[in-house]
């Protein structure tokens, strides 16, 4: 039996990250599903072995590269032309003087996916030949890390929405960089459906009580169960092991309160303006999405609706929520605030399609006299909410909500 068998079908201790109860899994058959019986947070699901993974991070690396090297969109305008590069766009902003949300847009859309794609192809490569290497664990934790500021599928709604209001200005069409996006964000969304973390952290290390002078402490990151003291290295993933995040409640209201005050400005503030014979038209986001109703997107304007101004909204709303159920010591719904943690903590990433769409318009529609697009300080404001709310959903633990139930101070 080779190392990635022993782990699969070994019984595990492990904590649940959301509640901090310590349970033990029993061995899981293929395509199987473990819960917490307190919180039903998945602790584990297995899937198929580490080649079907493999194959799909491979092959999502090579059209991410792809994607790099052909232009994504083209569009014909009274007989001149012009298409972009998915550096296009971040390289545009940066030089109209918005350095700032060209770097972001650069990291989320082009540098975190494909270092996402090529560290979970490293790590399973070597888990594949049997390796134990002490750099895969902080490797796999990287690539754990990495995962919700890899934004490629965010991309492709983005350029689909660019995509609706270039049909307005003239010819367009999609080049073969446009499809290979579309192909790089769907074989992520695979791996990332297909991907069997706990096995992989299994066959990085055996899973087991690491055995030392402190209580039962489990690491945040890869779960493993451990009697070592307090600020101490977990010997799997090389992480600091805490009882609960430092400082969560104090970060977590210093975020929300950052984030509330720039929601306004970000839905205000332009973020655009769209230049038609040299009369540029300020575009706030829901100008933007009146738009997309005017010209019959409904499905899609009710996308952008849900994704940049209620998901914000309600993100803001349940960390604060949260935030004083803690302090109130609160065990009502308290099940149902740990289900809508995890919804806060997955769905932000969701915001930026309109910060995605602006970088490809800004690329795309430098027409002079005829069409321009510029972007505006709400674009700023919006990514920073954004990725303020982001950190936040990060810095809070929902454990404390079990622990202020239970009477314990974390």
């Amino acid at each position: 039996m080779d190392i990635a068998q022993e782990a699969f079908g070994a019984a595990e201790e492990v904590a649940c990250h959301d509640c901090a109860l310590v349970q033990t899994l029993p061995p899981l058959g293929l395509h199987s599903l473990a819960r917490c019986y307190r919180c039903e947070a998945v602790l584990d699901r297995r899937e198929p072995p580490d080649s079907t993974p493999l194959a799909l991070a491979l092959a999502g690396l090579l059209c991410g590269l792809v994607a790099n090297a052909f232009p994504i969109i083209e569009v014909n305008l009274a007989g001149r032309q012009r298409e972009n590069l998915l550096v296009t766009g971040p390289r545009t902003l940066i030089s109209h003087d918005m350095p700032v949300l060209g770097v972001l847009v650069a990291f989320f859309s082009i540098v975190f996916p494909l270092l996402w794609l090529a560290a979970v192809a490293y790590v399973l490569f070597r888990v594949r030949a049997g390796t134990r290497a002490r750099e895969l664990g902080p490797l796999f934790l990287l690539a754990e890390r990495l995962r919700p500021w890899a934004m490629t599928e965010v991309y492709v709604i983005g350029g689909y929405v660019a995509f609706t209001r270039l049909e307005e200005l003239g010819r367009v069409s999609i080049g073969i960089g446009g499809w290979a996006v579309a192909a790089t964000a769907l074989l992520t969304f695979l791996v990332d459906q297909v991907l069997d973390r706990r096995h992989v952290w299994d066959s990085i290390r055996r899973p087991g009580r690491v055995q030392g002078p402190g209580p039962t402490l489990a690491c945040p990151r890869c779960d493993l169960v451990t009697g070592l003291a307090e600020g101490a290295r977990c010997p799997r993933c090389r992480s600091r092991l805490w009882q609960r995040k430092r400082n969560s409640l104090g970060r977590t209201i210093a975020l929300v309160i950052a984030g509330a005050a720039l929601y306004v400005p970000a839905n205000i503030l332009p973020i655009m303006a769209v230049g038609r014979l040299g009369r540029p038209t300020p575009d706030t986001i829901i100008s933007g999405i009146g738009e997309l109703v005017r010209r019959g997107y409904w499905p899609l304007a009710l996308i952008v609706l849900f994704a940049s101004v209620l998901v914000p909204v309600l993100k803001l709303v349940s960390l604060t929520w949260f935030v004083v159920a803690v302090r109130r010591r609160w065990g009502w719904a308290l099940p149902f605030r740990t289900r809508l943690y995890r919804w806060v903590e997955a769905v932000g990433r969701w915001s930026n399609i309109d910060v995605f769409m602006i970088s490809l318009l800004v690329a795309l529609v430098q027409f002079g006299v005829l069409a321009t697009v510029e972007a505006k300080a709400g674009a700023v404001a919006f990514a920073a909410v954004v990725i303020i709310t982001m950190f936040a959903a990060e810095a809070f633990d929902p454990r404390l909500m079990w622990d202020a139930v239970e009477g314990r101070t974390g």
